[in-house]
């Protein structure tokens, strides 16, 4: 019989703000519930248009560059994260979740030191202020997703109260842009962290079980000697695809 001792803990997933000078964590935020589902979509950034501008196509992209890539792929994360006090009583909240939800909106917010300093710096009559540089944020999601990320998104939904009037339970929506390569100054501790993870992918991919033609109905990819390789057949100028029979 299966102890309840015997069962492995889940990992959960979590968000860490890291000094990106001295490469520590500031912070790091465990997710209470790990979400159910995840949204992902991958954009590659080609260098060419959106079509080709060859004979009879209604494309305006230059042909020789249909096939390059001028970076990695931007890509984005959606999910829902559950927050709920009602779920941990051994755990004194009087504030209900007003921490969690702080901790998490200041991933977005300038502090108030920050604030203090840029105006400070206008009052003295500063002709150019930089824009308020946030730290280093990862999303991790087990120990193969380890990506540097900007929260693009944060929508929540606070659906019960204590009796003086706290969030005890929300919802949130998460939107998360993973920053590439492109996105980062040379040298920056994100950059490598970036590289890291498309390591991983690599790695990943080729651990995956190789496809063969048979099991697309194929018995083999050849150049035709003919300009083409017939009506009706679907393959280009002097492709020849056999079918199995």
């Amino acid at each position: 019989m299966t102890r309840y001792v015997d069962i492995p803990k889940p990992i959960r997933s979590g968000i860490v703000v890291i000094d990106a000078d001295r490469g520590t964590p500031q912070r790091i935020i465990v997710l209470q519930f790990n979400p159910d589902t995840l949204e992902r979509s991958i954009s590659p950034q080609s260098a060419g248009g959106s079509g080709d501008s060859g004979g009879g196509g209604s494309g305006s992209g230059d042909r020789n560059e249909a096939l390059r890539l001028k970076g990695p792929a931007q890509e984005t994360w959606k999910f829902t994260a559950e927050i709920d006090a009602t779920d941990q009583f051994e755990v004194a909240a009087p504030n209900g979740i007003h921490p969690q939800l702080a901790t998490l909106e200041m991933l977005v917010q300038p502090t108030t030191q920050q604030i203090r300093d840029a105006t400070r710096l206008s009052q003295k009559g500063a002709i150019e202020i930089s824009p308020i540089e946030m730290p280093l944020t990862l999303f991790t999601w087990g120990s193969k997703r380890v990506m540097p990320v900007r929260i693009t998104e944060l929508s929540v939904n606070e659906s019960a109260f204590d009796v003086d009037l706290n969030p005890i339970r929300a919802s949130l929506s998460l939107g998360l842009k993973v920053l590439t390569v492109s996105d980062l100054p040379a040298g920056h501790l994100g950059a490598d962290f970036y590289m890291a993870h498309l390591a991983q992918k690599e790695r990943l991919a080729a651990a995956a079980r190789r496809g063969s033609l048979g099991g697309l109905g194929l018995t083999g990819l050849g150049l035709g000697a003919g300009m083409g390789a017939g009506p009706g057949t679907g393959a280009g100028p002097g492709v020849t695809l056999t079918g199995k029979g």
